[in-house]
């Protein structure tokens, strides 16, 4: 055995994905599906872990990377850890995007082609996880989009550095600022990914060009349709068999010169973002919109816009750190606060 044969799959314990290698190819699940696929701070070390032992394993010639179920191959961050966990401790924020972008650069410099199989909707982070892949093939009943500036984050793990290079600067604004859907048909034509298939079936068919009704019948299983992931599996096989029969190291070569402006703008940015973003978990955009994603309710955008209009502070919950306690001199106390935290003196 090797000295760089990677032994620490055969003994890691997965938790959050299922892995498995036969015939060439290594298939990395993401297997979350009670959150729909959003990975977790674990799940970011099962993903880099596996990563690396297909990059690492010669009986290896291609990844293809999914999702569990067919609502979802990834939504991203876990919203919920993170109002739990970032949202009280946002320097522990800066050690998660270290994982975020282990994981990322695992699947960049894997030096085997890697296929997205998006078998549902791809949104935030799970965009961002399949725009770090090679190839891409998206079943019929899901869609692509963006939610950062919804939930009080920023797209800047992946998509704010390459959605241009994929759809240019005003498509690429259009995903980031609105966060609206992408259909895989208009996802297809502006080369967010490389093919779609069929996997809407009606009474045993499958429909090509389902709408949006057909896709919402199959989703609950009504009135005869339903959701299958024959074709998608299909294309992928497909695409398997392809590029098993290539020259392994010619394909490593060509993976890591077409990467040279994915590689450029990701390195230009992700410390900075790194960085941005972990200080940004002390504000008061993710506070409020990852507390309303938890507590299922409306985000209150105009609340705080108007806040800062009043010449209020939109940044800090109860206001800047700016008044004093006469009674027992305790400093730093928010502006909007009427009584001492300390010794509960009534402030002048």
């Amino acid at each position: 055995m090797g000295q760089f044969e990677s032994k620490e799959a055969g003994t890691y314990a997965f938790e959050d994905i299922q892995y498995e290698k036969s015939d060439w190819v290594a298939r990395i699940t993401l297997n979350r599906p009670h959150n729909f696929n959003a990975y977790s701070t674990g799940a970011l070390r099962d993903l880099a872990t596996a990563f690396t032992d297909a990059a690492f394993d010669d009986k290896v010639a291609v990844i293809v990377y999914t999702g569990t179920g067919t609502d979802a191959f990834c939504t991203g961050g876990d919203v919920k850890e993170y109002e739990r966990d970032y949202c009280n401790r946002p320097r522990d924020y800066w050690k998660y995007m270290g994982l975020f972008s282990n994981y990322i650069e695992s699947i960049l410099r894997s030096g085997k082609p890697v296929i997205a199989r998006l078998n549902g909707m791809a949104v935030g982070g799970g965009n961002e996880s399949q725009l770090a892949c090679d190839l891409s093939v998206i079943a019929e009943h899901a869609y692509i989009a963006q939610v950062g500036t919804n939930v009080g984050s920023v797209a800047c793990g992946g998509s704010t550095q390459w959605l241009p290079i994929f759809v240019g600067d005003r498509r690429a604004r259009e995903i980031l600022l609105l966060n609206e859907r992408i259909s895989p048909a208009k996802a297809l034509e502006w080369g967010l990914v490389n093919y779609v298939v069929p996997s809407v079936v009606k009474d045993g068919d499958f429909i090509e060009g389902a709408s949006r009704e057909q896709i919402k019948k199959a989703q609950k299983g009504a009135d005869g349709y339903s959701i299958s992931l024959d074709k998608l599996d299909e294309k992928i096989n497909s695409l398997v068999e392809k590029l098993v029969a290539k020259f392994p190291e010619c394909t490593r070569y060509t993976k890591a010169n077409v990467n040279f402006f994915k590689e450029l703008s990701w390195h230009n940015t992700i410390g900075h973002a790194r960085d941005w973003l972990s200080i940004h978990y002390s504000s008061m955009e993710p506070q409020e919109g990852m507390n309303a994603f938890v507590e299922k309710r409306k985000v209150d955008y105009l609340g705080l816009r108007q806040k800062a209009a009043d010449g209020k502070s939109s940044e800090f919950l109860w206001g800047p750190y700016s008044r004093t306690c006469a009674k027992c001199e305790t400093k730093n106390i928010p502006e909007e606060f009427e009584f001492c935290g300390k010794c509960g003196a009534k402030l002048a």
